[in-house]
Formats: C-alpha cells, sequence, structure tokens
C-alpha cells in the first residue's frame, strides 16, 4: 500500500532537488560560459557582462583555430600521441600483468618488488631526462608513448583481474596446442573487456591532457601538443606587453582568451565523443581488483 506523502515529504523532496539543480547548475555552466566566449567576438568578450548568450555571436575563433597550421598541428599530435600511447599501454601492460599472474612464474615476488619500489619512489626529473636523452627520445615523438607504455597502477589492477579467469580456459587451449601469445589474444583479452575498457579512457584521458613532456623534452614545434599550445596563450596573456602577434590579435575579433576557449571546447569533444562507447564497460571496470570472487 502507497504511504500518503506528508507536508514533510514535500519541503524534503523539494529541498533536495533544489540542492542537486544547484549542483549541476555549478558544474555544466563553466563548460556553457567557455562555449559562449567561443562563439562570441574577442574583443566583445573582454567588456564582459556576457551570462547566457553571445552579445556579438561569431564563428571567427573557429575559423582561426582551423586556418592556423599551429593549432591544427598539435591537435593532430593529440590526437596520435592518444591513440598510439593508449594501445601500446593497454598492450603491454595487459600482457606483463598477464605474465605476473601465473603463480609459478620464477621471480614473481622480485618483480612484484621491483613494481612496488618503482611505484612509490622516484628518481627524479633530471635522471629521468638523462634516461631519455640516452634512449634518443628528447626531441622525438617517441617521449610521449614509450615512456608511459607500461602503467604501474594498472599493472596491479591487471594482475588481479587476471588471477580472477579459470586457469582451465588456458589448460584446455594447451591441450590444443594454443601458445600463450594465441591464448592471451583469444581468450584472456576477450573476457576482460571491462578491464581494457577503463584502462583505455584513463590512459587515453592522460595522454590528452599531458602537456609537461611537451613541454619539457620537446623544442621541435611541429611536434608541440595541444595541451601544450594552450598553456602558451595563458602565459602569454599574463604578460603585459605581449609580443607584436598578441596585439594584433587583441585589435582583431580574435583574442588570446578566446583562442584559449576554443582550444578547451575542442580539446574537451573527443573525450565526450569517446566515452558513450566505454560507459558500459566502465562501471564494472570501476570495481576491477576491489571485489574477489
Amino acid at each position: 500500500m502507497r504511504r500518503k506523502r506528508t507536508t514533510e515529504d514535500w519541503i524534503l523532496d523539494t529541498l533536495i532537488t533544489m540542492i542537486l539543480l544547484i549542483v549541476v547548475f555549478i558544474t555544466l555552466y563553466p563548460f556553457y560560459y567557455i562555449l559562449l566566449i567561443t562563439f562570441n567576438s574577442g574583443s566583445d568578450t573582454t567588456m564582459g557582462g556576457m551570462y547566457l548568450w553571445p552579445r556579438e555571436f561569431t564563428l571567427g575563433n573557429y575559423i582561426y583555430f582551423i586556418e592556423d597550421p599551429k593549432w591544427v598541428n598539435a591537435f593532430l599530435i593529440t590526437i596520435l600521441r592518444t591513440v598510439v600511447g593508449t594501445v601500446l599501454a593497454v598492450f603491454f601492460t595487459s600482457m606483463v600483468a598477464y605474465g605476473l599472474a601465473k603463480r609459478d612464474l620464477m621471480f614473481r615476488k622480485t618483480y612484484f618488488f621491483i613494481v612496488v619500489v618503482a611505484m612509490n619512489f622516484s628518481g627524479g626529473l633530471i635522471s629521468f631526462y638523462i634516461v631519455l636523452k640516452s634512449l634518443g627520445l628528447i626531441n622525438t615523438f617517441g617521449v610521449y608513448v614509450i615512456p608511459g607504455m607500461l602503467n604501474l597502477f594498472f599493472l596491479l589492477i591487471s594482475i588481479s583481474f587476471f588471477r580472477e579467469i579459470p586457469e582451465e580456459l588456458g589448460e584446455s587451449a594447451r591441450i590444443d596446442g594454443g601458445s600463450e601469445l594465441r591464448i592471451f589474444a583469444k581468450i584472456v583479452l576477450p573476457v576482460s573487456m571491462p578491464l581494457i575498457a577503463t584502462m583505455s579512457l584513463f590512459i587515453g584521458s592522460g595522454q590528452w591532457n599531458s602537456w609537461l613532456d611537451s613541454a619539457y623534452f620537446v623544442q621541435n614545434e611541429n611536434l608541440r601538443t595541444l595541451t601544450y599550445r594552450m598553456m602558451q596563450v595563458i602565459n602569454q596573456s599574463m604578460v603585459p606587453t605581449g609580443d607584436a602577434a598578441a596585439a594584433s590579435m587583441s585589435r582583431s575579433q580574435v583574442t588570446p582568451f578566446s583562442i584559449q576557449a576554443t582550444a578547451m571546447v575542442v580539446s574537451i569533444v573527443p573525450i565526450l565523443g569517446v566515452y558513450p562507447f566505454l560507459q558500459k564497460y566502465f562501471v564494472s571496470g570501476m570495481m576491477l581488483g576491489s571485489v574477489k570472487g
């Protein structure tokens, strides 16, 4: 029997709804405001007082972004490093985890000790730079993807996940003559889609948003990433004098701030486009390693 709603219930529901609406507004409005800036004249935006819709609607910010080879190249480099870096990191991390999940692996405890030490202690930026330079990765595209090919955090989670896969699946494949690589590719990976999707989402987001490696280890302007270009615009806007190009831009319909906002919108769209395809695996993937069967 349905209980009759009292005045206290209505008050409580109204209060909860209002709180949730406020939280949603606080969360979404900054994104809407950035989108608003991209469709408004840059010179008009600097005047302030724009909150709900563009005062001087224009597509000039996006046209400037598309026509500027510097921004287009940075966008393509970011896409390339995200795709290649994610594929390599997921593949090698899952392969190493599959091997370490075998309880009869020789020196298994030693490998685990190395992983734990590497997760908690770092040699520092200078040591990391020396290693990259000795490997010939400085000022190359490889500096974006090779250092992150093994993700230690997801390595431990993957080991926990692979241990839950019944050994009988692999044994039956070995009886039929299947190699370990074939077992990994044909049996282990297909049943590990929640793990793979979760790893891909987090590693891909990290690759997409990373800019420190582009700032510290790359001098070739053709290898700069989108996030690094955004950081450049922020730094230029903080300099009072600025260079001639920034001054010329500020007098036009496009300003450094409007281009920065446009780059932010462009950088958000790919992540929003990928997330719906991985959403069905995301919740189950987040629980990996936390529940034992």
